[in-house]
């Protein structure tokens, strides 16, 4: 941190990982975008506070612990831990993980439900339309999409159920006028657009807040066969986890750092944090956050990960493979601004391979073996450099090495990480032509050379310096050992090769030990989705069944339980045929 300038504070949040199942690469790229954001301006001088966390609450988390035998807050604690692992594991400096079980979250979700019910924003009515499950969101017909959900393209299913809403017209020219005033608060400004074009221009309706047909959730203290919908319990958790209280008593952490500087969340769920969570946020009279900023999804393939599809890539596998700085590397560098990226074992292998066992790797290890074979690991600035050839390369070299913080910084004041990773490999790749202009192993012949020779290794080493320690937000794991081994006045003996070399067909043969490929068939039911089968069920059979694709090691199947027996007539049963 910068000891001597103070900027102020900084909040940064991310999505809170629902808390359904082991978390795959897409999601942890979130985590590992916002800790580079949060290390860079604790670098620059700012008082950072990083918050993450998990949202426990919902009905897919009720049938999903019923599934597997045991209670939803067992079911939690154990997938809230396997996350709070896999955030630990990619090395991310969070300073609140949050839980919405948290009882001091839990309370205040109550107090928040009750006042807004008592100033008028909250009414008691009956919600009748399409529910998706998954997405645990309430549609119209008209807001389907090939009759399926518009978020997440799966089958919506009628519901009706006696519920609580929210007064979402009541506030919506006022978002609509804070949007325009502040180009700012939603980015990149093609999140903005569709925003402002699809929901908030033709009209808002009230928001379901409650729910009847489970209990897995906050209960309305004052109806309790209601629970707080997930929604408006899980978007506080930026509030509550540093001490709001809506009676008037938060916290001086909350008074400090609310409003939220940055709201880093994914593409799919801007809606709920620039429509939604703002309005929530006028009415508690609370200033709205600085900035949502909609992050693109980081790919598989040939689409987005699915475990239904068996293309899910998790950090820990990956982390194997390459070790953590490797795939903090790869996606914070390979996913662009406003585009979604794609992720392959391919892939990674050949980055490693090209950009960070050559360009950096190798930068450094050369670095310091000339440097502890000509000079016993300590050189000086001798300042030579006699030709205009040798003070014009020189020259290039020490601008490259000054610019290269303000590049990095202006691509990091618009949240372009990758650009800004992008510049710190542009002085890595400057070093390795200077060497190559400078020929030290044709310096070192000539005698007459060494002060020379040692001006070069000198210079090489100053600017490897400057580029890792910018590296440090992205990478602090290999900008900590570049840093180590350079030392201050004398460079390590011994070098330590900070990424190996990998052949892209010993890997490939690894990770198809570890995941053996669906065959023909089995791929065929993947892409077959959205078509059915029907199956009619004799009276012996059963009227209610619970049908769930599984999908275990690449191989597709379904699981099937029944909850209600003995009917007195045929049943058509009707299954998706990418779960058979």
């Amino acid at each position: 941190m910068c000891e001597k300038c103070n900027k102020g504070k900084y909040y940064i949040t991310t999505a809170i990982a629902y808390a359904s199942g082991k978390p795959h690469i897409g999601t942890t790229y979130e985590i590992v975008l916002a800790d580079a954001i949060a290390r860079y301006k604790r670098s620059q001088g700012y008082d950072v506070f990083f918050q993450t966390g998990t949202d426990e609450h919902g009905q897919k988390i009720e049938l999903k612990a019923d599934e597997a035998g045991v209670t939803p807050k067992e079911f939690v604690d154990n997938a809230s831990c396997e996350i709070k692992k896999i955030w630990d594991l990619m090395n991310t400096s969070y300073d609140k993980f949050i839980r919405t079980t948290d009882e001091d979250h839990e309370a205040q979700v109550k107090k928040i439900f009750k006042k807004l019910y008592d100033q008028g924003d909250i009414y008691k009515g009956a919600y009748e339309g399409m529910y998706c499950t998954p997405c645990e969101s309430f549609w119209t017909e008209s807001q389907l999409v090939d009759g399926k959900c518009p978020d997440c393209g799966r089958e919506c299913k009628p519901a009706k159920e006696e519920a609580y809403f929210f007064k979402m017209s009541k506030y919506a020219d006022r978002l609509i006028n804070y949007i325009n005033e502040h180009p700012e608060f939603i980015q990149p400004v093609s999140r903005k657009n569709e925003m402002m074009n699809n929901f908030l221009l033709p009209g808002l309706q009230d928001l379901c807040v409650s729910r009847t047909s489970f209990k897995w959730g906050i209960p309305v203290d004052f109806d309790l066969k209601h629970i707080v919908y997930v929604w408006l319990d899980a978007l506080t958790n930026y509030i509550t986890g540093i001490g709001y209280d809506c009676d008037g008593n938060s916290t001086e952490l909350f008074n400090k750092n609310w409003p939220a500087d940055l709201h880093l969340i994914g593409k799919d769920i801007i809606r709920f944090h620039t429509i939604y969570w703002p309005i929530f946020l006028m009415a508690l009279d609370l200033p709205l956050p600085k900035q949502v900023f909609g992050h693109p999804w980081l790919l598989q393939g040939d689409g987005k990960m699915s475990k239904s599809k068996g293309n899910v890539l998790y950090a820990d596998e990956l982390v194997d493979f390459f070790g953590v700085d490797a795939v903090r590397y790869f996606v914070l560098h390979e996913m662009p601004f406003e585009n979604d990226g794609v992720i392959s074992w391919e892939l990674m292998v050949e980055r490693m391979n090209s950009d960070l066992a050559n360009t950096l790797g190798n930068l450094v290890n050369r670095t310091i073996s000339m440097t502890n074979k000509y000079f016993g690991g300590v050189v000086t600035d001798k300042g030579v450099a006699e030709t205009e050839e040798e003070k014009a390369v020189d020259a290039d070299l020490k601008a490259v090495t000054e610019d290269t913080p303000k590049r990095v910084d202006a691509k990091m004041e618009e949240l372009r990480v990758a650009d800004a990773i992008t510049e710190i490999f542009v002085l890595f790749k400057r070093c390795n032509k200077y060497i190559d202009e400078t020929m030290p192993w044709a310096l070192a012949k000539d005698e007459a050379k060494k002060d020379r020779l040692e001006t070069v290794l000198y210079n090489l080493i100053e600017s490897i310096k400057a580029g890792a320690k910018l590296l440090e937000s992205f990478m602090p794991e290999t900008s900590e050992k570049i840093l180590a081994q350079l030392g201050d006045g004398k460079v390590t003996e011994k070098p330590e090769i900070l990424f190996a070399r990998l052949d892209v067909n010993e890997v490939m043969k690894k990770v198809e030990e570890l995941h053996p490929q669906m065959t023909a068939e089995e791929k065929e039911n993947v892409k077959a989705e959205g078509t059915v089968k029907t199956y009619t069920l004799s009276p012996a059979d059963a009227l209610k069944l619970t049908l769930k694709p599984v999908v275990n090691n690449g191989n597709l199947g379904i699981s099937i339980t029944i909850e209600e027996t003995t009917v007195d007539h045929p049943v058509d049963i009707v299954i998706p045929g990418d779960w058979v």
